[in-house]
């Protein structure tokens, strides 16, 4: 079997490595003597990422992309454009029996339109391909936010409608798939292939030294901003930065503060105040094992990112969404999760609760046990020629 993997930014890379890992794990069992899997990765380029040096690879484990597409950024149509015309050369060349598309970015949605509409053409020694096309899994299946002016939720519903094996982190997304009629059989529940990675890197994060290079003493809590819809104008992003500063006179606060959050405060003359504000700690953006430190030891978490949920859910630590809806339902419903919005009275009331202690007790979900990778690959394995 040849498999492809897709990734287009540095998060992808991380949940790729669950399957990456399975894919040795399963080539070196005694069942893959006569039909291992070959294993190509593309890296689409869609995001650049100076931090995806040599070391982020060795030190993740992490296999380095077989082909990179260098798209670059530019408009939601441009890019998606210039990927689907780089990426068809090279599924005609490479011909995989599956692809896989992890997430929700635009790389997700442009592979998966060019390879559920290309024909395979005679390989180079003439012979016939062995299919017309590869099966398209999406990882990641089934998540919705139910606001489609999330370009990820378009991605998300596209990919999904097109893809021919969907695997599923949660009930919803399973429930959410059912009720836009996709068959049950195409439907397979296996788990997080995130919380894969997480569970692989936690005791090698616990040895980051993030805290002392930041001097970080005592109680804190971390805080990342950076969706479009909190950060990009200053009547959103205004109220909730005074929120910050309120709570930073109850416990240190530690952001790394997103490129596009720092422009915009940058722009809206708002930088300097949160430069010089004593109790909270601005930093860049970290790597992902100091992050991940980062989480383990933080009192609370505030953020507006869908990923910093799950790993909040499963670490066991209260996490504030500064969000009107989340894609990922489990980590409220299950987890440890508060999905509040931006109302400031609210955030203020919550973070203040759980400061004293007055927060909920979350629990793992289903299957998010670290064998997402494993459950996918057996998926893969056994499924009818």
């Amino acid at each position: 079997m040849k498999l492809m993997s897709i990734a287009g930014a540095r998060p992808n890379f991380m949940k790729l490595a669950a399957i990456a890992r399975a894919v040795d794990a399963y080539n070196q069992s005694t069942t893959a003597a006569n039909n291992p899997i070959l294993h190509c990765i593309v890296h689409t380029g869609q995001h650049y990422d100076q931090k995806m040096s040599d070391g982020f690879f060795d030190d993740l484990g992490i296999p380095k992309p077989d082909i990179n597409l260098e798209v670059g950024s530019g408009s939601h149509a441009v890019q998606t454009a210039e990927i689907m015309k780089r990426f068809e050369p090279v599924l005609q060349a490479e011909q995989p029996d599956v692809l896989l598309v992890v997430g929700d970015v635009n790389s997700t949605i442009a592979c998966t339109l060019v390879a559920s509409k290309i024909e395979y053409a005679n390989n180079g020694a003439g012979h016939p391909p062995t299919r017309k096309r590869p099966i398209i899994g999406h990882v990641e299946a089934g998540l919705r936010s139910f606001d489609r002016d999330m370009p990820e939720e378009i991605n998300r519903i596209l990919t999904d409608a097109i893809s021919d094996l969907l695997f599923v982190t949660e009930q919803s997304g399973k429930d959410n798939l059912r009720n836009e009629g996709i068959a049950p059989e195409k439907i397979h529940f296996v788990g997080n292939v995130m919380i894969d990675t997480l569970r692989q890197h936690l005791e090698k994060a616990r040895l980051s030294t993030i805290k002392e290079r930041l001097a970080i003493q005592g109680p804190y809590a971390l805080v990342t901003l950076h969706r479009p819809s909190n950060v990009d104008s200053p009547e959103t992003l205004q109220p909730l930065m005074q929120c910050l500063y309120e709570i930073s006179r109850d416990i240190q606060l530690v952001f790394p503060l997103h490129p596009r959050t720092r422009n915009n405060m940058e722009r809206f003359g708002m930088l300097d105040q949160l430069l010089a504000t004593p109790g909270i700690i601005v930093t860049e953006p970290q790597g992902y094992l100091d992050f991940l430190k980062l989480i383990q030891d933080a009192t609370l978490v505030i953020t507006d990112s869908g990923g910093i949920q799950e790993e909040t859910t499963v670490l066991g630590i209260p996490c504030i969404t500064l969000r009107q809806n989340t894609e990922r339902p489990v980590t409220v419903t299950v987890g440890s999760n508060y999905l509040i919005g931006t109302d400031p009275q609210k955030i203020l009331e919550t973070a203040s609760d759980i400061l004293i202690g007055a927060c909920k007790k979350g629990t793992t979900p289903k299957f998010w046990d670290g064998q997402a990778g494993e459950r996918i690959i057996k998926t893969l394995v056994t499924m009818p020629n």
